[in-house]
């Protein structure tokens, strides 16, 4: 670990690279044990979970659309509109992806959409401020995806309460293993807040159950061995993970990384994945378009011709 005085007033911890393995970002949590954990009455879940979106798409016969967006890239209020372009397509569930100094399972594409967004000025207070201003206005569920350092730096139980009262519905934290999320659950069960959680392509099948039984909402399933980007093909071995996974658990499979289009899509669901992931297209489209209009018009297009693949 190192220090790190980018992202806010106080140094905080930040994870190097080569800690970066398997289905985790291996990071000791005992340190953080002491963070603060302030008591709270737990907060039900309400109608619009992750789990019931799933459950909804399930039971209509159609596999679910998990949209991936950085918040604050090119800035606010692209990311406003490309939400509301994405619920109007018939996304399932909403990934809004807080931007961060050293997003280490992020490829180039994700990479630098943090890296606009913070020097526009994105915060995670901005953030959260975008979710209670949007979540009321979307069908789709958000789950927010964040790196553990700005949860360390609130408190784990501040964190989770204050994600509950903006209305996300889950949480996905990449760089936490599965040894370790067990303080985190603790936190967002008792807000009604679902943690995802994900598997990869070297997760061991015996381990690949514990997470999946662990796992809240869905389980996220990388389909490929390094960071997220658009790719052209989708490995035939996904279909392999896919059926191995869901030999495991009734918890919905999503499949993320490298998702590019309809096409790729198809066959993810084709192959048996309950969902599927969409984040560096989309991401890109919005991010390095002309104008906000052209970007989020693409954007809904995009959704649009997945969504359509899908029913």
């Amino acid at each position: 670990v190192r220090q790190d005085h980018s992202r806010q007033d106080t140094p905080h911890v930040v994870f190097d690279a080569a800690c970066f393995a398997a289905d985790c970002i291996a990071v000791p949590f005992a340190a953080f044990e002491g963070a603060e954990r302030a008591s709270s009455v737990a907060v039900p879940r309400a109608a619009g979970s992750v789990s019931e979106a799933f459950e909804v798409a399930r039971q209509e016969g159609r596999t679910a659309f998990v949209p991936f967006l950085c918040a604050g890239d090119p800035d606010f209020e692209a990311t406003r509109q490309a939400l509301l372009a994405l619920d109007e397509a018939g996304s399932t569930v909403i990934e809004l992806g807080v931007p961060y100094s050293d997003p280490l399972a992020d490829g180039s594409t994700i990479q630098a959409a943090a890296s606009r967004a913070l020097a526009g000025g994105a915060t995670l207070d901005k953030c959260l401020e975008l979710v209670e201003e949007m979540a009321p206005r979307l069908k789709a569920p958000l789950v927010l995806f964040t790196y553990f350092n700005p949860i360390m730096s609130r408190g784990l139980d501040t964190f989770a309460a204050r994600l509950a009262e903006v209305g996300a519905k889950g949480l996905l934290v990449p760089d936490i293993p599965l040894e370790e999320t067990s303080l985190v659950r603790e936190s967002t069960s008792k807000h009604g807040i679902e943690l995802v959680l994900l598997a990869t392509p070297t997760t061991p099948a015996e381990r690949m159950e514990r997470i999946a039984a662990a796992s809240e909402g869905f389980v996220y399933l990388v389909s490929l061995t390094g960071v997220t980007g658009a790719k052209t093909e989708t490995d035939s071995r996904v279909e392999g993970l896919v059926s191995t996974l869901k030999s495991l658990t009734d918890k919905p499979v999503c499949v993320g990384f490298g998702i590019s289009g309809p096409k790729q899509a198809k066959q993810v669901a084709d192959w048996g994945a309950d969902g599927v992931i969409m984040g560096s297209t989309l991401v890109k489209l919005l991010g390095e378009a002309e104008s906000t209009e052209e970007g989020v018009n693409a954007v809904r297009d995009v959704a649009t011709s997945v969504v359509e693949v899908l029913r």
